[in-house]
């Protein structure tokens, strides 16, 4: 069964245009810190799950890209380096603390900001736009991926 997400990047650190420009338009989806979110990939996505590529982290947030689960989860390298914003010191190679996937960028979309999604009614219950969420991976209905990708971007 296919399941939906929204994974949220800052462009500064991989765009939809890296994720398209980078080969077969794969990136590894690195640095992942939540155990929320790092729980969705190690327990819940799937290969073929859908994805909203979301900018975070930048002057206008929001969609911008529709891509697809590519890969597993696995170890996240940039756990082990001591050089990456992401090492973190307490994880070992024999048991990683944190995982990736691959993502693969289907294509890229218009803009749909933050605001305009929060103007949609037929969003309201999403996930991303409850008051307080943080997460950078969340869980996507089939309805509101359908009104999306479908609708809105189509």
């Amino acid at each position: 069964m296919t399941q939906y997400w929204l994974m949220k990047s800052e462009p500064d650190d991989c765009s939809i245009d890296d994720a398209l420009a980078a080969p077969d338009a794969t990136v590894p989806w690195t640095g992942v810190r939540g155990f929320q979110a790092r729980n969705f990939m190690a327990k819940s996505m799937q290969v073929g799950d859908g994805v909203l590529f979301y900018h975070s982290s930048c002057p206008q947030p929001g969609i911008v890209g529709v891509a697809r689960v590519a890969s597993g989860a696995r170890p996240d390298p940039t756990q082990f380096d001591p050089a990456s914003p992401y090492y973190d010191a307490d994880s070992r190679p024999d048991k990683p603390r944190w995982v990736l996937v691959d993502v693969q960028a289907v294509r890229k979309t218009r803009l749909l900001s933050l605001p305009e999604m929060r103007a949609t009614p037929e969003l309201a219950d999403m996930v991303v736009l409850r008051r307080g969420n943080r997460l950078s991976i969340t869980p996507v209905e089939e309805k509101h991926w359908q009104l999306i990708v479908d609708g809105l971007l189509a």
